[in-house]
């Protein structure tokens, strides 16, 4: 197999863990969309990820100020470098991939490029994590207007969601 079969593993593993019923993903029927408003060549990008990112403190400890709950939406500096950066997500699957490359789920040095080639006109000066929880509610009422206002607190133009 080439793909993790991702909505496969999560029932069989809801199942296998005694629910009665497979697991139900998020669905709206309503999504609100809105086009582009300028090119990407002058747009401003920001990123949000479900990752559970923290910055290593030098001594390699995490950096602690970065506990939320669930559903809080928090920034970390665009230009903190990557070797600093890690996950501490423990709902992914382990034998299928590894968090080691930041990269892989949070394409922060693509996005760097993209903006010196002029294939987008910035980023914003932080990227943001949602600490996830499994609640359509939660996200509706919580996390996304959180999202939103740090859209607009940093001029976004278009937000890149990447989910872990």
């Amino acid at each position: 197999m080439s793909h993790v079969e991702y909505m496969r593993r999560i029932r069989d593993y809801y199942l296998g863990q005694g629910y009665e019923k497979p697991y139900t993903w998020a669905h709206f029927e309503d999504v609100p969309f809105t086009p582009l408003q300028k090119p990407l060549s002058e747009s401003t990008v920001t990123l949000f990820s479900t990752s559970d990112v923290s910055v290593r403190q030098k001594d390699g400890a995490a950096l602690s100020a970065v506990e939320t709950t669930v559903g809080e939406v928090y920034s970390v500096p665009w230009n903190t470098p990557i070797g600093e950066l890690y996950s501490r997500q423990e709902s992914f699957d382990r034998y299928a991939t590894s968090l080691d490359d930041v990269d892989s789920y949070l394409p922060l040095t693509r996005l760097r490029e993209f903006v010196e080639a002029g294939r987008i006109g910035a980023v914003t000066r932080s990227f943001h994590n949602i600490n996830r929880g499994y609640s359509q509610k939660l996200m509706l009422e919580t996390s996304a207007p959180a999202a939103l206002a740090k859209c607009r607190e940093e001029g976004a133009d278009v937000a890149i969601l990447t989910p872990v």
